[in-house]
């Protein structure tokens, strides 16, 4: 099973834990393949200067069964873009898509997420903005949820920051079964703050999750 992860300029590099999750979980289920997609393949600077290498660009990324969208502050970059956006449209039309932290904010200016309950980051440091007041003040057609994920069936946003991990082990929960992501969680030593997790800010599951 291929998973994509799309990075870009000014990703926070604790969004990557989407990567580490997965790479842990191929320890259970090594059929898993990761690839990291960008606007360009190559190098990309993250948040805070780190660089990591992307796999593929949008143009000849692979198919995969799932691409997970990246939030940072260079969200608002690529929620002007025309390639990233035209590329999330075209996942979304045969694929899940999902996203973490601010990468909802991505999907949203897709409209990809139009009609539907979505989630993105709640927490700033003032005087910064909630990117959730963000999006329900600049998304009127997004039923905007607190929650630490919204699951419609072909759409996943998760909340935000470490929230990514939390996405993760769903998205692996509902992809590869219970067994993967329990698996996964326990030997990340994860289990304890995902059940705290869930019980305190549960997720809101919709539709069809096959």
């Amino acid at each position: 099973m291929q998973f994509g992860i799309f990075i870009y300029d000014g990703v926070e590099p604790i969004d990557l834990a989407t990567f580490g999750v997965l790479s842990m979980a191929r320890r259970i289920a090594p059929e898993i393949e990761i690839h990291t997609i960008a606007p360009r393949a190559g190098p990309v600077a993250l948040a805070n200067g780190l660089k990591v290498t992307a796999d593929f660009g949008i143009d000849d990324a692979p198919a995969c069964d799932l691409v997970i969208i990246t939030g940072g502050p260079g969200w608002t970059a690529q929620a002007k873009a025309p390639a990233t956006l035209d590329y999330i449209r075209r996942v979304h039309a045969s694929r899940r898509i999902a996203s973490v932290c601010t990468g909802g904010m991505i999907l949203a200016a897709s409209g990809v997420l139009d009609d539907g309950p979505a989630t993105t980051k709640r927490e700033v440091v003032p005087p910064e903005t909630s990117p959730l007041e963000v999006m329900r003040a600049s998304y009127p057609r997004i039923d905007v949820r607190e929650a630490m994920l919204v699951d419609t069936g072909a759409v996943v946003t998760g909340g935000g920051v470490t929230l990514c991990i939390d996405t993760t082990l769903h998205l692996l929960a509902s992809m590869l079964g219970p067994h993967v992501a329990d698996e996964t969680a326990r030997i990340m030593e994860y289990q304890r703050a995902w059940r705290a997790n869930r019980e305190a800010f549960a997720p809101v599951l919709t539709g069809n999750k096959g």
